[in-house]
């Protein structure tokens, strides 16, 4: 005899049909009919998490390693709330996440009633779409609507942009098997799968594009945050090869592979002058992709704007971040650049004009280089280099996690060398925020045996240390706390940094290290604290012996903004003369 809960069951199976093998679950009452379903399942791969913000990212970096959409899944009240940070990443950095909200029954919203709170539509615009269960499923109809929208749900999810997806549950008690009951997914459900075309421009689009490509001498490319895509680098290396275009690309768009790329513009667009900037003004930019980190190169394009901005995007709406934007172009990178690459290419006085513009910034690129090396060729004691130091002995095959404020700044004013082709990067650029850093590290590690390397700062790795509550091992996870007992960014900026209540209310002084962690969840723990440490501590970082290792350097905050201040005086002093 087929169970009332029938229909919730069958969602499990539902997913399965359609692809999804991994679900985080929390732990609740309310979504035991949802985690019994699931966790029964042969086909998919469960694990439970207590702290439903720390879950939510941990979905989020399982379902950012596996490419596939990771359902997660929580009981009713404010443990759907505690999804809300993760959810929102996932909207802005194009994770497909189904969210399983387990609800009370509508009668009881707003009745003062345990663990109920108006949870339809919780997430407002920071998911793709909302739906709601019916909570009878008695008529046929019902049933239908159920399984129509699991479907629906799961396709949004995938389909372009990528995002999260919410499904909010009602369900009635009893909500628990009884002791001599049993349940079968059933086997006549019906899956509808929506497919993709991988659209290119028609010929009139094109000729129209290629009039006005031809038309311009300076070109510049500006690659946003994406997975590493080495079809999409090739093409893109082609194009700029034949047609001298040059590719501003920061640490997060994942194409430091590329031969020739400018990766530093961070760094001497905030040091170069006037007549330098006029001169690497385009006329035409092409960005695909999605938020850069630099400040100094958006503030650069606002201010030198090209006459026309293209952002290449299959669908969806897309932003204006330059203030620019005279076309958006419904096609995937990787096409755009096909087809455009295939115009006929410049020749004579007007290819020199191309090659020039090439030029100036490859010249602004090589120089940064070479004043980078000089700075960090003495050995220093801080958190800047060995930042330097880590990224120089990463593993050959790993995923590079930044977390948000310093670590990722340090790392991308550093780069990546062209031949780190097995190292991808991430960082959750999508919001911003410190939080869910260390737990989106950690559902990448749990997701694959690949080696996972995060740096990050105390104020991060704290805010987050739930990352680590659970029972799972971590053998691969190897964490860099940059510890400078507060958030020494503040300290650097000029609005907080000269307000007399920096101290206290921005800079947010702690006086934690990671040496307690480690000890209460059985990490190993290794402290820089002197240069003639720091070979065999990298040595021992880098030994995937089946533990879990945190690597801690301790810094104050005044010495890491006179470590950058060195580091910016030394780049400025390429444009005193």
């Amino acid at each position: 005899m087929a169970s009332r809960l029938q229909p919730i069951y069958d969602i499990a199976e539902i997913c399965a049909l359609k692809g999804v093998t991994e679900a985080v679950l929390c732990p609740g009452s309310r979504c035991a009919p949802l985690t019994v379903s699931f966790v029964r399942h042969q086909k998919i791969n469960t694990r439970t998490f207590s702290d439903e913000r720390s879950a939510a990212f941990i979905a989020n970096g399982i379902a950012q390693s596996k490419s596939k959409v990771v359902a997660m899944i929580c009981t009713s009240g404010s443990a759907a709330y505690n999804f809300a940070p993760a959810v929102a990443e996932a909207y802005f950095q194009r994770i497909p996440i189904l969210i399983l909200t387990a609800d009370r029954p509508k009668e009881w919203i707003d009745q003062l009633d345990g663990q109920t709170i108006r949870q339809q539509n919780i997430y407002g615009n920071h998911v793709k779409k909302s739906f709601e269960l019916p909570d009878q499923y008695d008529h046929p109809d019902s049933v239908w609507h159920i399984h129509r929208t699991i479907n629906e749900a799961i396709n949004l999810c995938n389909q372009f942009p990528k995002g999260p997806v919410h499904v909010n549950i009602p369900l009635r008690e009893p909500l628990y098997l009884s002791e001599d009951e049993t349940f079968q997914y059933s086997d006549d459900l019906k899956i509808n799968n929506k497919l993709t075309a991988d659209s290119q421009l028609d010929e009139d689009s094109l000729k129209q594009l290629a009039e006005q490509f031809v038309s311009f001498n300076k070109i510049l490319i500006v690659a946003g945050q994406q997975k590493i895509n080495f079809e999409l680098s090739a093409a893109i290396e082609k194009f700029s090869t034949d047609h001298r275009v040059p590719v501003l690309a920061d640490i997060i768009s994942n194409q430091h592979h590329l031969k020739e790329f400018v990766n530093h513009s961070d760094v001497f667009l905030g040091a170069c002058k006037v007549d330098i900037k006029k001169s690497l003004r385009p006329e035409l930019l092409i960005t695909f992709g999605q938020s850069v980190i630099s400040k100094n190169l958006k503030t650069f394009l606002r201010q030198y704007k090209p006459k026309n901005h293209w952002h290449i995007q299959p669908d969806g709406e897309a932003a204006d971040t330059f203030q620019s934007l005279t076309a958006i172009l419904p096609v995937s990178p990787i096409k755009l650049f096909q087809q455009l690459g295939s115009e006929q290419l410049k020749s004579g006085f007007e290819a020199q004009k191309r090659d020039n513009f090439y030029r100036l910034w490859e010249a602004e690129e090589h120089r940064t280089i070479r004043t980078i090396k000089s700075f960090f060729k003495t050995a220093q004691l801080n958190e800047f280099s060995l930042v330097n130091e880590i990224i120089n002995h990463l593993p050959e095959e790993c995923n590079l996690h930044l977390a948000n404020s310093m670590p990722v700044r340090y790392a991308n004013f550093i780069g990546l060398l062209t031949e780190k082709k097995g190292i991808e990067i991430f960082s959750n650029r999508g919001t911003s925020g410190i939080d869910g850093c260390v737990s989106t590290a950690v559902g990448h590690a749990l997701a694959t045996d690949k080696p996972n390397v995060l740096i990050t700062g105390d104020m991060a790795f704290f805010y987050d240390r739930n990352a680590f509550w659970h029972n799972y091992k971590l053998p691969n996870l190897r964490v860099v706390v940059l510890n400078n007992h507060g958030g020494a960014i503040f300290s650097m900026i000029d609005g907080p940094s000269k307000q007399p209540e920096a101290n206290d209310y921005f800079i947010t002084n702690q006086k934690l290290t990671a040496k307690s962690l480690t000890q209460e969840f059985d990490f190993d723990y290794l402290k820089l604290d002197s240069l003639k440490k720091l070979k065999n501590l990298l040595k021992d970082f880098f030994d995937f012996d089946g533990r879990t290792k945190i690597l801690e350097i301790e810094y104050n905050a005044e010495e890491v903004k006179k470590v950058m201040q060195e580091f910016k005086n030394q780049i400025r002093s390429n444009y005193d003369n």
